[in-house]
């Protein structure tokens, strides 16, 4: 059986673009290579850009780094 070793683009986190980016931000600190989807449409219209709406602000990561982000992403939601 051939492993998995396929990259794949997994979403960590979605929010306002300030949320996206300080997110971001963590993550970047922490080592892990992360990218933001539709933050245009955050910068551009923020009040559409409303927590896991249809315009908001998504973080991705590598799958290969998914684990790590989550814990991330735990954290801060916990202390926000």
């Amino acid at each position: 059986m051939k492993p998995n070793n396929d990259l794949e683009p997994v979403e960590v986190f979605s929010g306002t673009i300030w949320d996206a980016e300080f997110v971001k931000s963590l993550l970047m600190n922490a080592e892990v290579d992360t990218f933001l989807i539709d933050e245009n449409t955050g910068t551009l219209a923020p009040w559409y850009t409303a927590p896991g709406g249809a315009g908001s602000v998504k973080v991705v990561v590598s799958s290969l780094d998914y684990d790590k982000a989550k814990s991330i992403v735990a954290e801060y939601e916990k202390t926000r």
